[in-house]
């Protein structure tokens, strides 16, 4: 499986790099919104993009609403990365177009169980 990392925090994109490529994943990495939407405007097609709800020039959810509104862009899967704090805006990710979310702290055994109903 191919994923895109998307998380304005060299760490946090260090960290999911680390855990998915432990899970046998391919991963791709943006530092921002923008950045990830150019991505996939320019041909990258992941089958999931793990996405930060805070960052700079694009948010999570800005993103996710602009990737469901290209057609050619229905096929990725999005996944928001949120803390506990803000499990209530989850909802919010939801209706713009995320099909899941996890939650901050990140554990692989987590995100092995998110990932699966992506078909990992």
């Amino acid at each position: 499986m191919r994923a895109l990392v998307v998380d304005d925090s060299r760490a946090i994109r260090l960290l999911l790099r680390r855990m998915l490529t432990e899970l046998n994943h391919t991963v791709v990495e943006a530092s921002d919104g923008k950045e990830a939407l150019a991505l996939l405007r320019g041909g990258e097609r992941p089958d999931v993009a793990l996405v930060d709800w805070n960052m700079p020039e694009m948010d999570g959810v800005a993103l996710i609403r602009a990737v469901r509104c290209d057609p050619a862009l229905s096929a990725v899967r999005l996944m928001v990365v949120t803390t506990e704090m803000e499990v209530g805006r989850v909802a919010e990710a939801l209706e713009a177009g995320a099909q899941d979310y996890i939650l901050k702290p990140l554990t692989i055994e987590n995100l092995k169980i998110k990932l699966a109903g992506v078909g990992a």
